[in-house]
């Protein structure tokens, strides 16, 4: 029984890119990131984070010269995350809200996927092109705490990461009621940092 255990263990393990849009470096995103990694790598998989404060991605110019499997055109940190994105099991999308959805720096990220599609001879409706098949997850902090204050962010998720890229959601933590974004971090006044470290720790 034990040696099977072992072996279920090791079938389980995964490999976890998170990539935080945004947000102060000891803001309460990171501090959410930080327990989330923290439960996931106790739960025995590879997670790497990356910080987009620190990643120069631009937004999607539309030119195509990408299509299909070529490197963007543009000179930014796009393309070193290529292999990054194309080896991972399950990408963590995480954000502060900002004007009712993700950051400007994750969206531009998510918009450069484009250049790691392929052509796709029968698509689904509403799509072109086909994308690599992965897990995906969304972290979220905000102020505020109304029914509708992720409501924005959730959709543009499901719409463009789950429906459209087809990517396979494990789900989402929306870390509502942190605080006023004119004073200091309060997400440790919350419940979300042990949600966190739960989600991580079971996501798979």
């Amino acid at each position: 029984m034990e040696a099977v255990s072992r072996a279920e263990k090791r079938f389980r393990m995964k490999n976890i890119l998170i990539i935080q849009g945004g947000g102060r470096p000891n803001g309460n995103t990171a501090q959410l990131v930080e327990h989330f990694a923290r439960g996931a790598k106790e739960a025995g998989h590879t997670v790497e984070v990356i910080s987009l404060r620190k990643q120069e991605v631009k937004g999607c110019m539309g030119c195509n010269a990408c299509r299909y499997g070529k490197p963007c055109v543009q000179k930014d940190s796009f393309n070193e995350l290529v292999p990054k994105i194309k080896d991972a099991d399950c990408i963590v999308f995480a954000s502060p809200l900002l004007f009712w959805t993700i950051s400007a720096q994750l969206k531009a990220l998510i918009e450069r996927f484009y250049c790691i599609a392929e052509e796709d001879p029968n698509p689904p409706l509403g799509r072109y092109e086909k994308y690599p098949s992965k897990d995906c997850a969304l972290l979220m902090t905000s102020a505020d705490n109304f029914f509708w204050t992720f409501e924005q962010a959730v959709s543009y998720y499901q719409f463009t990461l789950v429906n459209y890229i087809g990517f396979h959601d494990r789900g989402m933590l929306l870390a509502g009621g942190c605080g006023d974004t004119n004073g200091k971090p309060q997400i440790d006044k919350t419940d979300h940092l042990q949600e966190a470290y739960e989600f991580g720790k079971h996501i798979y």
